[in-house]
């Protein structure tokens, strides 16, 4: 679409989106570049939600539908147009990804290998002796005796992307409105024609974006829509900084590990769940030998296996919407309501955010979005 057609579809419209984390920030920012009237409504600050404590692997290795693969491989091809402008920035790397499976025996990694392999996923098996050929900085005593290396993956910091978008966001003139509170969609006459928030009042709008993370099925359940929600507690973990080399994300069945700005490291994984409590406030926490025992588990991952000591953890809500596959668009119960969930939402922030400002300016849809609409969950 040409700058002159988009100006001309976005016909100043006025869109309100609900949502801080990175997919609200990327798709604000796309409806901007089209010639949009956009105001950005978050809870609390930018990045407060589960974009501030993702582990961001930018990927679609392993199984799942076509569809989503394709989307994923989408959203990683922006992502490189966004490296190729500036690659020193160093919230945004391609590095590769090192994976293995419980498995002693290795069966599963081979069958993930394979199936990579045969729809062209660069795959590569690696053991502890030919690690070092492909990537640095990883302690190869700790490898699995077959693992898997896929050159393609990288990383993204997410609060940095965010902060990079929403420079560009209030360059274009978008209005960013924070700490507004927990947000409703406002309908008259069965159709989206604002937002209402606490701090704000009500913002009348052309059309609305619901992009609030794991929050998502929760701000259209009183409009009548279902969404099913499978979100987890989840914790990212970043380390004080060190001196390592690692370019790698990794994912084990001990640690998820990747590289961080400052010379730190980001660690997640999901074995330590049991352990998160929530209090009457609704405020998660975790014990802090658990955590310690999370930077054990990822230094020994690391060459050298040093001592890795917290700067700071993060727990709360994983959106993932209940069948693991994304939710993108339109409500047909209520027209002028869009929806953005999904588990993926680093790896699709980028791609997501212009189709779906695309389906919200011209009404047209997408065909790379038509197996991931919200009626699916309507029984």
């Amino acid at each position: 679409m040409s700058e002159s057609q988009k100006s001309d579809s976005a016909d100043q419209r006025r869109i309100v989106v609900i949502g801080g984390g990175v997919l609200g920030v990327s798709i604000a920012v796309h409806l901007l570049r089209s010639g949009a009237d956009v105001t950005l409504v978050t809870e609390g600050e930018l990045a407060s939600g589960a974009s501030g404590r993702s582990l961001s692997w930018l990927n679609s290795a392993g199984t799942r539908s076509r569809e989503y693969h394709a989307l994923r491989m989408a959203g990683i091809d922006r992502y490189r147009t966004l490296f190729a402008e500036d690659p020193s920035r160093e919230w945004l790397q391609f590095g590769g990804g090192v994976y293995w499976d419980k498995g002693d025996d290795g069966t599963s990694t081979m069958g993930r290998h394979e199936y990579e392999l045969s729809h062209a996923y660069d795959s590569h098996l690696v053991g502890p002796e030919s690690i070092a050929d492909f990537t640095t900085g990883l302690n190869a005593d700790a490898l699995a005796e077959t693992s898997i290396y896929n050159p393609g993956e990288g990383w993204v910091s997410l609060p940095h992307l965010i902060a990079h978008l929403v420079a560009e966001f209030m360059r274009r003139g978008g209005v960013l409105e924070a700490n507004a509170g927990r947000a409703e969609v406002v309908v008259e006459d069965g159709r989206a024609v604002g937002v209402m928030a606490p701090a704000v009042g009500t913002l009348g709008a052309d059309a609305v974006v619901v992009a609030c993370g794991a929050h998502t099925p929760d701000v259209v359940a009183p409009l009548g829509v279902q969404i099913d929600n499978g979100s987890p507690v989840s914790m990212l973990v970043v380390t004080e900084p060190l001196d390592h080399t690692v370019k790698a994300v990794l994912n084990t069945p001990h640690a998820a590990i990747r590289p961080n700005p400052g010379g730190t490291i980001a660690i997640d994984h999901d074995w330590y769940e049991e352990h998160i409590v929530r209090d009457a406030l609704g405020e998660y926490s975790i014990p802090e030998p658990v955590v310690d025992e999370l930077l054990k588990k990822a230094g020994r991952l690391i060459d050298g296996t040093p001592e890795l000591k917290a700067g700071s953890w993060k727990l709360g809500l994983k959106p993932i919407p209940g069948d693991g596959e994304p939710v993108f668009g339109e409500l047909a119960k209520v027209p002028g309501c869009f929806v953005a969930f999904t588990h993926s939402g680093a790896t699709l922030a980028l791609i997501a955010g212009e189709l779906l400002a695309d389906e919200v300016l011209t009404g047209s849809r997408h065909p790379m979005l038509a197996t991931f609409r919200p009626e699916r969950f309507e029984a």
